[in-house]
């Protein structure tokens, strides 16, 4: 019982808030008590919770409320089936989606050759195809990685970075090692960077190139031109998989130019064995006011005259 209701009764109270069913607790026991649709609902919860602890996996407040929230939505997915999918683990932390979107995104790359997955930051388009390449890594489906991102700077004009062409190419690339850290032992990644097992490059480096039975993902790619676009989506060779991930709302290119993420979809929309995934900010995995900043801009945006 505290398992499902959490300790000193957390989620308990994420459920009387969420739900329009009464909620009364008596020893081993669970009434529910309201209209008959308000406790189905309610019932439809706790059978998903419980679906969860079963599996050895614990509950969190976020997932209790990612599970009422996919449940009031009415998803063709069980919750349990959605959190309970394990990616990658590394060192006791478990990788896995947290929404239906995200879910559809991770079984889209392993079904496609070529994935787009658009959405506001914060939904883990980035991270969860990372997680996706380092399972296809070690589990040898392919034999490198590639991880490439435009050298855009984000409305601001840093001017003469000191250093190696590696030191002042570093700090746009750092997101993707800020990754990198969470699902590989640190200490191997450099050793797996001077292999070229992993190569991190921004996507200038990529031109001239075919990449065979390779991993690969343009980050931030709303920051690419049509043409540099075309150029990435070329480069892909045999027993390659291409992830592309970006945010059409925060393009930082210079006045003018059209982004080439989105004009992509209309080029590619129907070609087989490319697929885009768009996520919303009811996939926001970052701070809860993450997704709420994400839904006020889009409203913003919205009410703007043209």
């Amino acid at each position: 019982m505290v398992n499902v209701l959490g300790s000193a009764d957390e989620f308990l109270r994420i459920l009387e808030r969420d739900l329009e069913a009464e909620i009364h607790v008596r020893g081993n026991e669970i009434t529910l008590t309201g209209k008959p649709a308000a406790v189905t609902l309610a019932v439809e919860v706790f059978t998903e919770l419980v679906a969860v602890l079963r599996t050895g996996q614990g509950l969190t407040p976020d997932a209790v409320e990612r599970i009422c929230s996919m449940l009031n939505a009415r998803e063709d997915a069980s919750p349990a089936e959605v959190l309970t999918q394990n990616i990658l683990s590394n060192r006791g932390k478990t990788i896995r989606p947290k929404t239906l979107n995200q879910k559809r995104y991770v079984d889209a790359i392993d079904q496609h050759t070529v994935v787009f997955g658009i959405g506001p930051a914060g939904t883990g388009k980035t991270y969860l195809a990372m997680a996706k390449a380092v399972q296809a890594l070690q589990s040898k489906q392919v034999n490198r990685i590639i991880l490439t991102r435009p050298a855009v700077e984000a409305g601001e004009h840093l001017g003469f970075l000191p250093g190696t062409l590696n030191e002042k190419i570093d700090p746009y690339l750092r997101p993707l090692y800020d990754a990198l850290h969470d699902m590989i032992d640190p200490d191997s990644i450099p050793r797996l960077l001077t292999a070229g097992t992993i190569e991190v490059a921004p996507l200038a480096y990529m031109r001239g190139r075919t990449l065979n039975d390779a991993f690969i993902i343009l980050d931030e790619a709303q920051n690419t031109s049509m043409e540099q676009m075309k150029m990435f989506l070329t480069r892909l060779g045999f027993g390659s998989k291409m992830v592309v991930t970006g945010d059409v709302t925060q393009v930082d290119l210079p006045g003018g130019t059209k982004s080439g993420l989105r004009v992509v979809q209309g080029v590619l929309d129907n070609v087989d064995d490319i697929t885009f995934c768009m996520l919303t900010n009811h996939d926001v995995v970052r701070h809860k006011l993450v997704g709420r900043i994400v839904a006020a801009y889009d409203r913003f945006e919205a009410a703007r005259p043209r």
